[in-house]
């Protein structure tokens, strides 16, 4: 892969498995050093070993809380302290409790919101002095095409994050671009990823890869080559923009019209 990222630092949130996970790895093989910042302590330490024996220790595992503002300038602190400075930021972290809006409760929806909506805004704003002081920041959020293209039951509060987010990319953009700060978002279809193989099965990965022209799900690392690009200096003329990845899943005006590869 292009070493377009070589001297680069980045935070990726939600970085211990996953997307999150896609996008350190591709970030790591574009030359960049990496701060996973996670809430799973497991998954994080293994992540960071796996990473290190591999990348020659380039990668720092931080635990915390994406909503909690300490933990997000401690983890600004930490990438400026460990690798000395910060260039990068991916706020990936996020949770999709699947519940219809005549039962979420009010503590569901504030946890969704906090994680998904409130963890972005405050890994940015713990990010900007450092960034505006620099006149340099590349600023990368996980949206969804889930919100911002579609929907379907029992996904109210994670859709109204994920629409929320694009809302921040755009206002954002206009205010931050005179400090060189760009600030995009990658818009994923389904992904094939632990969630998703564990907690969705077999018969619902099918159902969506029928609906999809591709005629499967996304891997976590062609992903996270797009959000490695809006992370790197080939982006350089990109703010605001949401990039759409999903294999065509958003495209068709009916499904009689998807017809998948053949072999």
């Amino acid at each position: 892969m292009n070493k377009k990222l070589i001297g680069k630092v980045a935070i990726v949130t939600g970085g211990a498995r996953g997307l999150g996970k896609g996008i350190v790895k591709s970030l790591l093989l574009s030359g960049s050093k990496v701060i996973i910042f996670d809430s799973n302590k497991n998954n994080g330490q293994q992540s960071e070993f796996e990473f290190n024996k591999k990348f020659k220790n380039c990668v720092t595992f931080f635990y915390g809380d994406v909503s909690s503002r300490e933990d997000n300038i401690k983890a600004v602190k930490l990438a400026i302290d460990s690798y000395g400075g910060l260039d990068i930021i991916c706020a990936n972290a996020g949770i999709y409790p699947l519940t219809w809006i005549k039962d979420i409760s009010e503590k569901e929806w504030d946890e969704v919101m906090n994680v998904n909506l409130k963890g972005p805004f405050l890994l940015l704003q713990s990010s900007l002095n450092h960034f505006m002081k620099k006149k340099y920041g590349k600023v990368v959020f996980t949206s969804s095409i889930t919100g911002t293209a579609v929907s379907a039951s029992g996904h109210a509060h994670y859709a109204a994050t994920k629409s929320g987010l694009m809302g921040l990319v755009k206002t954002a953009a206009v205010e931050l671009s005179q400090y060189n700060i760009n600030i995009n978002a990658i818009i994923p279809g389904n992904i094939m990823s632990e969630g998703m193989k564990y907690e969705r099965g077999d018969d619902f990965i099918k159902s969506q890869a029928k609906s999809i022209p591709m005629g499967r799900l996304a891997e976590t690392e062609e992903v996270g080559k797009v959000a490695s690009f809006l992370a790197s200096d080939e982006s350089s003329y990109i703010t605001g923009q949401g990039i759409i990845v999903d294999g065509g899943q958003t495209a068709p005006e009916n499904q009689d019209e998807v017809f998948h590869p053949k072999n």
